[in-house]
């Protein structure tokens, strides 16, 4: 996936001139010497840049103004050592647009009780010079993240590494291009919404491309090519029996190799960063993308089937969010349900198309009939998921606004054999449990496809809704239906 290490977030120190020479020199280097310190923290996955104190509204103005204009800038953190009055900062915070993390630290952490005198008090301001930036950014209504703590603290740390991952992720939808092949699936209302209100809110669009436009580079894909595609294939999974070369099924395989690779090509060139089809626009096509579609998500783009872009940007986001990472990211559906009173399960899965970052064990590729479409049986990667914590994260258009629901899973391995499920699934408990979860997840309007992370949390879903501005709702083990009832009513009053 993506180096994060070619981002930058800016660390911008406040002062005021009232300190004399002497006192600023010491910010500064102080300052420096926390950069420095968080830049090579292993905890913050992209660079942390330290640029001059600033001390007047002229220079917070240049700064913003620069930060706004870097390309590889996708986030200030700011820290006030000393008091710096905040007016200072109102021309600069208006023009910002880049997302802010205020950092309410101290260069020492401790108090020296035998040598503190009033140079000391000076010079280590941030307890209240932190708290006028903080009114003037809350008088300005400007969403931030907030850290407290010692800058060498491993909270602080990680709290600075989460943010600027979502960071890193919301930096990459901005001016994203997502191609929507053919319309979405018929009917369907959960998977379509606003297009321009999704570009300005969350910076990527999305545009129809016919299919014939991806069949003409599917058609140019050379054999050699698709020799090579194979290879790979039989290198990295199991190739069930019929598949191999010169198998009663091997045309199938070479098909669905040049499937890949005309999709590879059409988003390289097109510099696309996701797509998502339906199967029923298909023309040209063989058979419905399957280990293709699979394929192009274990590379980070991003996918949803059926028409669905909204979810193929927020694949795309969380594999942004979570380059470097153990564990994946996929697009998923809630298939169906196991109501055993005793173990109440989610088979989640989708007709071909989920992300093999998220197995557990080697793939298969297999090939199977699929009932739905009208076209040759479709190659796919077959697994299992490993068990652990997962979130569920969908975005849906409400009208007048865009929500994030996430509902925290319970991944569970599987330990029935499904010989006859010829997809990849994944088998989880949702929070609180399955009654409340389910019942929460209908109430809030959640869509049936999702984006299933295994290695990001509540708190970097929450921080990405809060850096673009859009609702939140939460089902967590804390969830009832009551407050949850409550919590969409208050919305419904707050959007309106």
């Amino acid at each position: 996936m993506l180096d994060l290490k070619q981002f930058e977030v800016w660390f911008i120190t406040g002062s005021q001139h009232l300190y004399g020479e002497e006192t600023l020199r010491q910010v500064d280097e102080h300052s420096q010497i926390i950069a420095r310190h968080l830049d090579q923290a292993p905890q913050v996955p992209v660079r942390v840049v330290f640029k001059p104190v600033v001390k007047s509204p002229d220079e917070i103005y240049n700064i913003i103004q620069e930060a706004n204009s870097a390309s590889a800038c996708i986030g200030i953190v700011a820290w006030m050592h000393t008091f710096s009055p905040a007016k200072m900062w109102i021309r600069g915070l208006q023009i910002l647009q880049k997302p802010l993390l205020h950092l309410h630290t101290q260069y020492n952490r401790d108090i020296p009780w035998a040598d503190i005198d009033m140079d000391f008090m000076n010079l280590n301001q941030s307890a209240h010079g932190d708290r006028e930036f903080g009114f003037m950014m809350t008088r300005m209504r400007l969403n931030r993240k907030v850290i407290v703590g010692h800058w060498q603290q491993d909270h602080v740390l990680d709290g600075l590494g989460q943010w600027a991952r979502v960071a890193a992720g919301r930096h990459d939808l901005k001016g994203a291009k997502f191609v929507r092949f053919g319309d979405n699936m018929r009917e369907v209302a959960v998977t379509d919404g606003d297009k321009v209100a999704a570009e300005m809110t969350f910076g990527f669009s999305v545009n129809t491309y016919a299919v014939g436009d991806l069949v003409a580079v599917i058609n140019q894909v050379s054999d050699s090519e698709i020799a090579a595609l194979i290879q790979e294939y039989q290198d990295a999974y199991q190739l069930a029996s019929g598949l191999e070369n010169g198998g009663q099924r091997h045309q199938a395989l070479r098909d669905a190799a040049k499937i890949e690779l005309g999709l590879k090509y059409f988003l390289r060139d097109g510099n696309f960063k996701g797509y998502t089809n339906t199967f029923e626009d298909l023309h040209g096509m063989k058979q419905l993308p399957g280990i293709g579609s699979q394929r192009m998500m274990a590379a980070g783009y991003g996918y949803a089937g059926e028409g669905d872009w909204k979810t193929s940007a927020m694949v795309r986001a969380l594999k942004v969010m979570a380059s470097g990472l153990p564990g994946g990211n996929s697009f998923m559906e809630d298939y169906t349900y196991h109501f055993n009173p005793s173990n109440n399960l989610v088979l989640g899965s989708h007709m071909l198309e989920i992300c093999p970052s998220i197995a557990t064990g080697k793939p298969s590729v297999e090939i199977h009939a699929l009932g739905i479409g009208g076209k040759e049986d479709p190659v796919r990667l077959v697994f299992n998921a490993p068990a652990g914590p997962a979130l569920n994260v969908s975005l849906v258009d409400m009208g007048n606004r865009f929500r994030l629901l996430v509902n925290e899973v319970e991944a569970v391995e599987a330990t029935e054999q499904l010989p006859k499920l010829p997809v990849a699934r994944v088998l989880w408990k949702p929070q609180p449990d399955m009654k409340t979860g389910c019942a929460a997840w209908i109430h809030a309007g959640g869509a049936h496809h999702t984006a299933f992370s295994q290695n990001l949390t509540t708190d970097h879903i929450e921080t990405f809704a809060e850096m673009v501005g859009v609702e939140l709702v939460v089902i967590d083990k804390n969830t009832t239906l009551r407050q949850l009832k409550n919590e969409l009513r208050w919305s419904e009053a707050y959007y309106r």
